[in-house]
């Protein structure tokens, strides 16, 4: 049940509207603003009906220390002394609605009702929006190493500039992500963000999805159709895939990004368009426009903030952190209840080369996830080709022990190399040798001491 608060010095009209709402609503009353805010503090007020004018206090300014302790609890203002400066100062200062004494209770309920489905309106697009950054904003991009952090600092720098923005990168490591991460946490984030792959739609179809077409203007064309530049407009679209584009069109789009106005096929009228365009690639750009498959001009058109991605080979202290928000996520889908993953199975990811970058790593986990049954994926539950291809030495990972050495000193020659090949990640060199971190580091604490 909704929680109403009535703050109004006269007892009796205070007596009467809780009388008149107490079957719709647990409704509380007090006759000053002070016992009012304990009330606030102590329950969950979805709706106050507040007296402009409560003995000695000033009802606007009651009116904005609630909406400084809680500013989503709807506030409807009443009083007996109605003016339209008054009621303009109330709606400035947060109040939902204003009404005069004496008070039409009818009104005022139906007047009550739209302001908690108002209340819970906007609840809801918060929860939304909530949502929407967790998936698509820096929350969605996983990864914690200098590399990454680099690429958040960038799109913090970048996510309010009105430019053009180019993201290169190998395929999997999340250019997508990046592009939806920059729209949802820019200024444009309440517009449209659409995305096309330029080269998953063949060219003679990529004009008419981009810009739109006009009812009869080829056949088939039975109505109209907005293109993504004209849904996207004050938003942003995601060119992904652009060296894939075919020549004709880039000079097409190159001419939208000129003149900013688009023209739907077989229309002639223009439509100005404000959008801020982000491409991705993968394949090497200026090796394409030697090879003319791409347009220069639309290059440096394309090219004025470029940001790359580093490959998953190159953020390889990343995939623990990748892992468990994989498990997780896998879990959930295909509902099961693994608990994590085991040391050695960990190793071997840490240290695999991934060609398909975190996308594969992904799909590895969901495979295992799906055929494990174990509570934590262990080695068995890992592809042939990632336990077979860490096991693929070359001659800087072979350490050379002559027969009698001893232990102790073979031990240590080990761990030293393991943790010098792993860049001093003493995460993964623990993980490697299957022992825990706290040994490696009394290992490595005792090898100080004997120097």
């Amino acid at each position: 049940m909704k929680k109403i608060l009535i703050i109004d010095d006269e007892k009796n009209i205070a007596t009467s509207l809780e009388f008149a709402l107490e079957d719709n609503y647990e409704v509380f009353s007090c006759q000053d603003p002070f016992k009012g805010f304990e009330i606030i503090e102590n329950e969950e007020i979805d709706l106050i009906l507040l007296d402009l004018k409560i003995g000695e206090y000033d009802g606007i300014s009651t009116l904005k220390k609630i909406k400084r302790k809680n500013k989503n609890i709807a506030v409807i203002i009443m009083t007996a002394y109605g003016s339209i400066k008054s009621s303009v100062d109330a709606m400035k200062a947060g109040a939902y609605y204003y009404v005069t004494k004496p008070i039409d209770i009818e009104e005022l309920k139906l007047l009550i009702s739209n302001a908690i489905d108002y209340k819970n309106l906007n609840n809801e697009v918060k929860r939304l929006n909530e949502k929407l950054n967790d998936k698509f904003g820096i929350k969605g991009i996983i990864g914690r190493s200098k590399k990454m952090r680099e690429v958040f600092e960038f799109i913090d720098k970048v996510k309010d500039i009105d430019t053009n923005i180019l993201i290169t990168g190998e395929s999997g490591t999340g250019k997508d992500l990046v592009a939806k991460a920059i729209h949802y946490q820019g200024k444009r984030r309440e517009n449209h963000f659409e995305a096309i792959n330029c080269a998953a739609i063949p060219s003679q179809l990529l004009e008419s999805e981009l810009f739109g077409y006009e009812k009869g203007a080829f056949s088939g064309a039975v109505k109209s159709k907005k293109g993504k530049f004209s849904i996207a407009n004050n938003g942003t679209i995601f060119l992904d895939e652009i060296g894939e584009m075919d020549v004709m069109m880039q000079s097409k789009l190159l001419r939208v990004l000129q003149e900013k106005e688009i023209t739907s096929l077989g229309s002639n009228e223009k439509q100005k368009i404000d959008i801020r365009v982000i491409a991705a690639t993968n394949i090497d750009m200026e090796k394409a426009i030697e090879e003319g498959r791409f347009r220069e001009d639309l290059y440096y058109r394309l090219n004025v903030i470029t940001i790359k991605l580093p490959s998953l080979r190159e953020r390889k202290e990343d995939i623990p952190l990748l892992v468990e928000h994989f498990i997780r996520k896998y879990n959930n889908i295909l509902n099961k209840n693994v608990m994590g993953i085991e040391a050695k199975a960990l190793s071997f990811l840490e240290n695999y080369n991934y060609k398909g970058n975190v996308r594969e790593l992904e799909n590895i986990i969901e495979r295992a996830i799906a055929l494990t049954n174990s509570n934590k994926i262990i080695c068995d539950d890992l592809p042939q080709n990632v336990l077979s291809n860490t096991n693929k030495y070359n001659n800087d990972d072979m350490l050379h022990i002559p027969i009698g050495e001893n232990l102790k000193t073979i031990e240590k020659r080990v761990i030293l190399k393991t943790l010098e090949k792993n860049k001093g990640n003493k995460h993964i060199t623990s993980s490697i040798l299957g022992i825990t971190q706290r040994t490696l580091r009394n290992k490595l604490k005792e090898y100080n001491e004997a120097k």
